[in-house]
């Protein structure tokens, strides 16, 4: 196949790749950039799809981040591809310092009293998990369902996640989308002036093709030429 890779990856390499690119996250922070920079819509809805895509980026959602941005990329009239290319400002490094300020701010706002450490966290999603999975086995057995464990999880954690996320996600986008703008106007007007350079070059050329090519067509020219023309029309004497 044209696009199968010739080193195929396992999936610890693809676990790896998860937390940590190969190039390192400067590389891939400026190929996403440079992704951006080239798609072909004005920068007005580039700016709106980097909007959407960073905002759902923020939010916790996890395994619905891709539609989420591409639906309200469509609701905002946005680049989806943009949006797309914007839910990549969350990564497994990063997400877990923005979700801790997250659900402390949720705390806040909503007076919860639950105290946050890394411990209370790990506590709700294990106790989210083991519901999880009780209740999936319940499906298929005589155990009754368990829902304790995600009610605590969603009141304590989830919820309070949400809303705190919410605020800054909105700021922090909106930072995105006013910096977008004039990246991708730049972007596109020395685009535009390469292009018209170029097709300039190719006109001249073209041109000095042309020129060249009557000069060949037409033969040498000079004081003599036309005195040898007519002694070639002459009839041969006898």
């Amino acid at each position: 196949m044209v696009f199968k890779r010739r080193d195929r990856r396992g999936w610890l390499a693809w676990v790896r790749e998860m937390f940590y690119p190969t190039g390192g996250f400067r590389r891939a922070t400026r190929y996403v950039i440079h992704r951006m920079r080239r798609l072909p819509d004005r920068p007005h809805r580039i700016a709106r799809g980097v909007f959407a895509g960073s905002l759902i980026g923020f939010l916790p959602l996890p395994g619905l981040q891709f539609l989420g941005a591409a639906g309200l990329a469509w609701i905002m009239r946005g680049n989806i591809l943009a949006a797309l290319l914007g839910t990549f400002n969350s990564n497994p490094i990063t997400t877990p310092f923005f979700a801790v300020g997250a659900i402390s701010l949720g705390h806040w706002m909503l007076g919860i009293d639950t105290p946050l450490s890394a411990e209370a966290i790990g506590d709700a999603f294990a106790r989210a998990g083991a519901d999880l999975w009780h209740n999936m086995m319940a499906i298929f057995g005589p155990g009754k369902m368990h829902w304790g464990g995600l009610a605590q999880f969603w009141s304590d954690v989830y919820v309070p996640y949400f809303i705190g996320a919410l605020g800054p996600g909105i700021l922090l986008s909106l930072i995105f989308y006013y910096i977008t703008i004039p990246l991708v106007e730049a972007y596109q007007k020395a685009r535009v002036a390469k292009f018209k350079e170029r097709s300039e070059k190719r006109l001249l050329l073209r041109e000095r093709l042309a020129v060249l090519k009557l000069r060949g067509d037409a033969g040498p020219q000079g004081p003599g030429s036309e005195a040898k023309q007519k002694d070639d029309d002459s009839p041969p004497s006898s």
